[in-house]
C-alpha cells in the first residue's frame, strides 16, 4: 500500500529542480552571440516576406507549434502577421509521409514542397540526433534555406547543418525543453518588437 510523500521530500524536489532550472539558464548567458548570430538570419528572413519553418519531435513538436503561432498571431502586441509553419501539426501529412516513405523523412518531404530560397528552418531538438531534423537540414541547404538549432548540451551531428544555434548547456531533457521555449520566446518577442507598429490586418 503506497503512502503519501513527506512534506519535506517535496519541497527539497520543488526546489532543487527550480534551483536547477535558475542555474542553467543563467549559463545560457554565454550563449548571447550565437542568438545574435541567429536573430540576423531570421530577421532577414522577415524582412524580405520569407517563411520560417518550426519543426521537432515530442515536446519538441509542441514548443514548434507554440513559437509559429506566436508570429502568425501575436506575442504581446497586435502586428502583421508574420508568416511562420509549424511542420508537426499537420496529422494528415505526419501520417502519410511516416507510412509512405519513412518517419525520418516527415520534415525534410515538407520542406521540399513548401520550402523556397530565403526561408528559415529552425529544428528543435534536446539530443541533436533527430533523422528527420537533420535530414530536414539538409534539405534545407540544398534549397538555399537558412537553418538554426535548438539543441541540448551535447555536441551533436545537428551541428554540422546549421548556420546558426544555441546549445543550452545541460544534458537534462526537462531543464533543455525549458531552456528551448525560452529562447524562441525571446527571439518571438524581439522580432514583433520592431514590427510592433505595423499595420494589423485581419
Amino acid at each position: 500500500m503506497s503512502t503519501s510523500y513527506p512534506k519535506k521530500k517535496i519541497d527539497d524536489y520543488f526546489l532543487s529542480n527550480l534551483n536547477e532550472s535558475i542555474e542553467v539558464k543563467k549559463n545560457l548567458y554565454k550563449q548571447k552571440g550565437n542568438f545574435y548570430k541567429l536573430f540576423k538570419i531570421v530577421e532577414k528572413c522577415v524582412e524580405r516576406g520569407n517563411k520560417i519553418f518550426f519543426f521537432g519531435n515530442g515536446g519538441s513538436a509542441s514548443d514548434a507549434q507554440h513559437l509559429a503561432t506566436e508570429l502568425t498571431v501575436r506575442y504581446k502586441f497586435n502586428r502583421k502577421a508574420i508568416s511562420a509553419i509549424s511542420l508537426a501539426t499537420d496529422t494528415s501529412a505526419i501520417t502519410a509521409i511516416s507510412n509512405d516513405f519513412g518517419y525520418k523523412y516527415l520534415f525534410s518531404r515538407q520542406i521540399y514542397a513548401l520550402g523556397k530560397k530565403g526561408d528559415v528552418a529552425i529544428g528543435i531538438t534536446t539530443s541533436g540526433k533527430s533523422s528527420n531534423v537533420i535530414n530536414a537540414f539538409k534539405v534545407s541547404r540544398k534549397l538555399k534555406i537558412k537553418t538554426i538549432g535548438f539543441l541540448g548540451g551535447k555536441k551533436s551531428k545537428c551541428e554540422n547543418f546549421c548556420d546558426a544555434y544555441i546549445n543550452v548547456p545541460s544534458n537534462t531533457t526537462a531543464r533543455i525543453q525549458e531552456c528551448h521555449i525560452t529562447i524562441g520566446q525571446i527571439l518571438c518577442g524581439l522580432i514583433e518588437e520592431k514590427y510592433k507598429n505595423t499595420e494589423n490586418r485581419i
